[in-house]
């Protein structure tokens, strides 16, 4: 007998309905509800995965990055549907808010917070993207429709397979998912020269709350603005994204120069915050701060790492390193020149040689238990400064820092041509970043309490009114969102350190395409609460106020109203 017949297909979904229905998990109506909304030539059973199911552990922890998110105590979706066509997601839509069902969407699972796959929001079920992975490159106008299921590793190499001179900025680690890199304003080690991966998208396709498939011309081009950086989930579910190539040449140069502070790593440091917004926008210089064994036995110390990416040969890079940052003491022999797909794999962490075809795997490089956060800093920290944060990392020991140097296109974008504001001012932004690989809640407390200390310690030195940070970096620190009556006032806490001056725009777009606010996460973008306008007895009245007097965000109604009267 053929299993793979619509008949026994829809005698397997009923199984599993009924599985749902004598445990209580889920109403049989859902499921039934889902096949009702698919389409006859693309059967929806086909893709639903019940925790009956035999492959339902193999197919949710597939796609977790961070393993505190794989515990037993971690609430798991009720289902998890996989995603094989665009009408699966629509059938998910409606049919999730006609059974009051809280949703989750995946695409490649390395969301710091694993948002994506994990709520507390419950009851819930997890839409997965990974079976949506297509990538169709055009030729003749040299741009490229990318599923969200489709990793940045399979990005690179198809748009390269096609034409070796092409390529496109994006993330430096190839197993992230297209769907929250982009719309989580993602970027990569070539953003000095071509900005964000969302300054280079020109086209989407987004399933919204009414379950209409749309592009950037129906979706309208507030929507469209949104869902490139704004965190796509708060509005819609993005399907896929229609990017531009760049050009790339033929040859780049990587390096990893190390110094500790033995080895005058202080002043070398100091010199690279002097330059490396400054250097041509060819040269991308990452800075990676961590501890390590000193020379005594039981000496700790600071080893400063450079990594860097050069678009172009080591002879031109070595010319502008003299210039610009002789400091650092770049030679010859510090230069390995390859081509872009060979850099990838290098910052990737693997060695020189590996087959580039290795950027079409989906399993990470590294998979540990970690915690995440950011800061944007806007004015160089001082040696003195320098000699404070060094003390403090050895007695913590984690996390380690990673510096990402802005200036070049970065610096040339207006904050406002997408959510992400982050432009023009900032030097770099730093990345807390803590690894362990033991189990437990013990464990986890600890690296994130060490986390949260040196955060706290760097307060001096970074961004103020609001302290930024980035949303591709999710930190839930930065404040949960509960959805009830203060939802607004939760929101504005962490949104206005994600989008600053945009977070108006972004929640005037949500209240507009979903007011049931029917997409939601503990941080999402909210919508407007009932009568906000309407009545200066609001409870909310106040506080809006406070903040238009401290020339901070407020709703666009209020906006709106002082307009009118004027």
């Amino acid at each position: 007998m053929d299993i793979s017949s619509p008949v026994i297909l829809s005698f397997l979904l009923i199984a599993s309905v009924r599985w749902f229905a004598a445990s209580g998990s889920v109403d049989e109506t859902f499921l039934q509800c889902l096949t009702n909304h698919s389409l006859p030539s693309q059967p929806i059973s086909n893709a639903i995965y019940t925790p009956n199911n035999s492959s339902y552990s193999l197919v949710l922890q597939s796609y977790i990055r961070n393993l505190r998110f794989n515990t037993s105590t971690t609430p798991k979706p009720l289902l998890i549907l996989t995603v094989l066509h665009e009408s699966h997601i629509q059938a998910a839509v409606i049919c999730a808010k006609k059974h009051d069902l809280q949703m989750r969407i995946r695409s490649g699972g390395h969301d710091y917070e694993g948002r994506s796959y994990v709520s507390h929001i419950v009851p819930f079920f997890l839409l997965d993207m990974f079976n949506l992975r297509s990538i169709d490159v055009d030729v003749a106008t040299e741009t490229a429709w990318v599923q969200a299921g489709a990793t940045l590793g399979e990005v690179y190499y198809r748009i390269n397979e096609k034409n070796r001179s092409w390529g496109f900025p994006a993330g430096v680690c190839p197993t992230v998912g297209v769907g929250g890199h982009f719309s989580g304003g993602g970027y990569g080690n070539m953003m000095r020269k071509y900005g964000l991966s969302v300054d280079n998208v020109v086209d989407a396709q987004l399933v919204d709350a009414q379950g209409r498939l749309l592009d950037r011309e129906t979706m309208g081009e507030d929507l469209f603005w949104a869902i490139r950086g704004g965190g796509g989930a708060s509005f819609g579910v993005v399907v896929a994204y229609k990017i531009k190539v760049v050009y790339i040449p033929e040859i780049f140069t990587v390096f990893n120069v190390t110094r500790t502070l033995e080895q005058n790593a202080t002043d070398i440091v100091y010199q690279w915050e002097q330059v490396s917004h400054k250097l041509d926008e060819d040269i991308f210089i990452r800075l990676i701060l961590d501890v390590v064994n000193g020379r005594r036995s039981g000496e700790k110390t600071v080893r400063a790492s450079f990594i860097g990416l050069f678009l172009g040969d080591s002879t031109r890079l070595l010319k502008l390193m003299n210039e610009s940052f002789p400091e650092l003491g770049l030679v010859q022999s510090d230069c390995i020149e390859v081509t872009w797909l060979e850099s990838v794999l290098f910052w990737t962490g693997l060695p020189i040689g590996t087959p580039v075809d290795f950027l079409l795997s989906r399993v990470p490089h590294v998979l540990t238990h970690l915690k995440r956060k950011s800061d944007y800093v806007k004015e160089p920290i001082s040696k003195e400064g320098l000699e404070g944060i060094w003390k403090k990392m050895i007695e913590l020991e984690r996390p380690l820092l990673a510096f990402n140097p802005y200036g070049g296109k970065m610096a040339e974008i207006p904050a406002a041509a997408t959510p992400f504001p982050h432009r023009a001012g900032n030097l770099w932004k730093i990345q807390y970043a803590a690894n362990w690989d033991e189990e437990g809640t013990e464990a986890a407390d600890k690296y994130i309490e060490l986390t949260r200390e040196l955060y706290k310690y760097m307060t001096p030195f970074v961004s103020k009114n609001p302290r930024a940070s980035f949303l591709a970096y999710r930190d839930l620190d930065l404040g949960i969102n509960s959805h009830g009556k203060d939802s607004y006032l939760e929101a504005r806490v962490y949104g206005i350190k994600y989008f600053k001056e945009n977070y108006s725009r972004l929640v005037k777009i949500k209240t507009k395409v979903d007011p049931s606010n029917f997409f939601k996460n503990e941080q999402s973008v909210p919508t407007l609460p009932n009568g906000l306008c309407s009545t200066s007895h609001h409870p909310l009245m106040g506080v809006l106020s406070s903040a238009i007097v401290a020339g901070e965000d407020y709703p666009i109604c209020i906006l709106e109203e002082a307009d009118r009267l004027s």
